[in-house]
């Protein structure tokens, strides 16, 4: 469909036009206004002067004498024209009571009845600024009566200005005020293109329509896909998220509000502040674990800000732990094979070197003893939980720590949560061997006690202890003893996944020069009776 070409202009164009055009209507009503005010007044102007002038000849002695006597020319016509050369009036005449001019500037007149309506001053009134055709042409006229000695009206006397003086007033002066409105309009139109010109730069050249279409876009791309995200600008204050962002942050994040009041974690919250780059940052938010990214965002040499994303890892780290927990396993089952093909082989070898009695003993002993393959015996008899234990056993052996179960330890019961206990068992064991490493015994005890569906955990290693500077913020996120980087999320996720079942994870004793440091952990609804 043809829009025309004022429709194919573009937007900036047409404000321009529009502007100008609007200025040029004002201009143009405003002139007409200002031009029928002035004649207004100047005809009023004249008006009275012509006034002002019959008022002084309706009461000179003489012309009342002379009005009264009904006497034509002479004296009347000798002060006529003395006046009309005086004043530069058009006209002055003098009439009787009937209208019959007795003084005219033309003296072919006298004589004669005026040829405009004199009724109202031979009733008495004064008649101001009258525009009347008369015989000398078209005038702005006023007339007064004359009064006899008695009160009568024996006359009236009428006093005219040429229309063309008062026109030619209005035209110098309608002259003036098109020349102040010529640079009223250059004014508005120089501020029209300045102000289109300023649209044009704040749009970057986009049109309406254009503009529109860009909003729809970025509401689409905001709400559209699966990431949080949010935009912070350069002064530190939330200028852009979605819904998603509030979603895995569990906040709102109201558009304004500084970033710094909106009590986000210590990782994130030093993502915004340095304002640096980051690439897939792990940090806690809530009961989830979140991969951050940050990019600072300039234009044209402007700091725009910094812009977040979020991706949510919860899903993807409990499948790990899963996985981890399923390693655990099959690492204790590996163990207790290897375990259990070593007492095969020394059995053989007793049958083999005809050892009858010592085999007969040697099996007599492994069906009455009580500790099991894997060394836990039956005071933890969950597959998972034993399998985990034993893994950790290993892993602490080959790192030179000695890890062991405590002998007041009993969980006859089955782990219905096997993610949350491997995530919080496995976290506190961790950071035990490697706290335990840096000790001179190298030794790590675990402490696992049932209490109804609760399962309640004590780490305890000999170590050098938490240090008095970290143990207030040894749960946040980021916060290690370890020298090399990537550390911090372990106790952070610990709690995070106790809380999440209503339980907790703290420190119970920070430890000292001559003992380590002491985790307890209680997790709600994890067991069941086996």
């Amino acid at each position: 469909m043809d829009k025309g070409v004022f429709g194919r202009m573009r937007f900036s164009r047409q404000i321009l036009i529009l502007q100008i055009g609007l200025v040029v209507l004002l201009l143009a009503v405003g002139l007409a206004l200002v031009s029928w005010l002035l004649w207004g007044t100047l005809r009023d102007q004249y008006g009275e002067r012509a006034l002002g002038i019959a008022h002084t000849v309706a009461v000179d002695p003489a012309v009342v004498a002379n009005a009264t006597a009904r006497q034509q020319g002479g004296e009347l016509e000798e002060l006529v024209q003395a006046v009309t050369r005086r004043t530069g009036a058009l006209f002055v005449v003098i009439t009787d009571d009937n209208s019959i001019r007795l003084a005219h500037p033309d003296v072919t007149q006298i004589g004669k009845r005026v040829s405009t309506d004199a009724s109202e001053a031979l009733a008495g009134n004064d008649v101001v600024s009258a525009v009347q055709q008369g015989t000398l042409g078209v005038s702005v006229r006023s007339k007064t009566p004359i009064f006899a000695v008695d009160g009568r009206v024996v006359g009236e006397v009428s006093v005219g200005y040429e229309i063309g003086d008062a026109t030619g007033d209005l035209v110098r002066l309608t002259l003036t005020s098109a020349l102040f409105a010529a640079g009223a309009l250059a004014l508005g139109v120089a501020a029209s293109a300045l102000l289109s010109w300023r649209l044009n730069r704040l749009t970057h050249g986009l049109e309406p329509h254009e503009l529109t279409e860009l909003l729809y876009e970025r509401e689409a791309v905001l709400h559209g896909i699966g990431e949080g995200m949010l935009a912070v600008d350069a002064a530190g204050r939330v200028s852009v998220r979605n819904a998603e962002a509030e979603r895995l942050l569990g906040k709102p994040l109201p558009v304004g509000a500084p970033v710094s009041d909106l009590d986000l974690s210590p990782r994130l919250g030093k993502a915004v502040a340095e304002r640096q780059p980051v690439d897939n940052l792990l940090a806690v938010a809530g009961n989830r674990v979140l991969v951050v990214n940050s990019r600072t965002v300039h234009r044209d040499d402007r700091d725009l800000g910094s812009v977040l994303t979020f991706r949510d890892r919860t899903d993807l780290d409990a499948l790990t732990r899963e996985l981890s927990a399923v390693r655990s396993l099959s690492d204790g089952l590996r163990a207790q094979r290897h375990e259990f093909s070593n007492r095969l082989h020394t059995l053989s070898g007793l049958l083999q070197l005809g050892h009858n009695g010592e085999a007969v003993e040697y099996l007599q002993a492994l069906t009455d003893t009580s500790v099991s393959p894997d060394g836990l015996g039956d005071t933890v008899t969950d597959p998972y939980l034993r399998a985990l234990v034993s893994a950790k056993i290993e892993q602490a052996k080959e790192k030179g720590v000695t890890l062991g179960l405590a002998d007041d330890s009993w969980v006859p019961a089955s782990v219905t949560d096997p993610i949350a206990v491997n995530t919080v068992v496995g976290n506190l064991l961790d950071n035990a061997v490697h706290a335990a490493r840096m000790g001179t015994r190298s030794t790590v005890e675990i402490a696992l006690l049932r209490n109804g569906s609760t399962l309640h955990v004590s780490v305890v290693d000999s170590g050098a202890g938490v240090a008095s500077e970290v143990r207030e913020t040894l749960f946040d996120e980021g916060v290690s003893t370890k020298i090399a980087p990537g550390h911090g999320l372990g106790l952070a996720l610990a709690r995070q996944a106790a809380r999440a079942r209503g339980g907790d994870v703290w420190l119970a004793d920070a430890g000292g020069e001559d003992r380590g440091a002491l985790f307890v952990a209680a997790l709600p609804d994890v067991l069941e009776d086996a």
